[in-house]
């Protein structure tokens, strides 16, 4: 079926199922109007965008005065409502199932998962970011004339730094492997309260997730040798 007038949709390319929706009316040529709509400036919540969808979240399809919502009902009203080939959306009932079959585990499998890497990558690293500067605080404030990161002698102020600095450990992640006056404060903290401080990371030691190179570098002390 031809339409009318151009479809009118709302998306964010950084949003993978706006990005489908995008493809289908492009490859297709449905003629269409994008209406860019940044998430990350929260341009979703506004009162005219909410008007539309409730729910506030994008893609959203306007046609003809009919308002569609999520992306898996917009991706099949389009191939059957326009004039596309009939292999995006099959006509024949066994082969439809199957495309039925997939969408339906799609959004607890592929998209979920997929999803959870990539928020769970950009707060690493911005995390990672805020890290390195607290790092090179400590460094260039604390500990710049210093052996410890109050004076002379080791503090109540170390021990709380110190266990902090030890946690990313039980993950594999060495947070101060690229900061070598950090380690050597942190061997300094170590010989000052001596067996208390392996034994206190005792539990940490045990749930160290290392890759096999890692471990084998570490030896069965994990921290003697870091």
């Amino acid at each position: 079926m031809a339409a009318g007038r151009p479809v009118q949709v709302y998306l964010d390319l950084l949003s993978q199922p706006c990005r489908a929706v995008y493809i289908l009316l492009t490859c297709t040529k449905i003629p269409h109007k994008v209406h860019a709509v940044a998430l990350r400036k929260g341009e979703h919540r506004t009162p005219e965008f909410t008007n539309m969808n409730l729910m506030q979240k994008v893609p959203v399809l306007v046609d003809s005065g009919f308002i569609l919502t999520e992306s898996d009902a917009i991706l099949k009203y389009l191939a059957t409502q326009y004039d596309v080939p009939e292999h995006w959306y099959p006509r024949q009932p066994q082969q439809r199932a199957r495309v039925d079959e997939y969408t339906a585990w799609h959004h607890t499998n592929t998209r979920a998962h997929a999803a959870k890497v990539f928020i769970l990558e950009v707060a690493l690293n911005n995390a990672l970011s805020n890290l390195k500067n607290t790092l090179d605080k400590l460094e260039t404030m604390f500990l710049r004339r210093q052996p410890f990161l109050c004076g002379d002698d080791i503090t109540v102020a170390d021990l709380l730094a110190i266990c902090e600095l030890m946690q990313p450990l039980g993950a594999g992640r060495d947070i101060l492997k690229d900061h070598p006056q950090l380690q050597r404060w942190r061997s300094r903290v170590q010989s000052a309260v001596g067996k208390s401080f392996d034994e206190a990371h005792a539990v940490l030691y045990l749930n160290i997730i290392h890759p096999p190179t890692l471990k084998n570098q570490l030896g069965s002390n994990p921290v003697g040798n870091l």
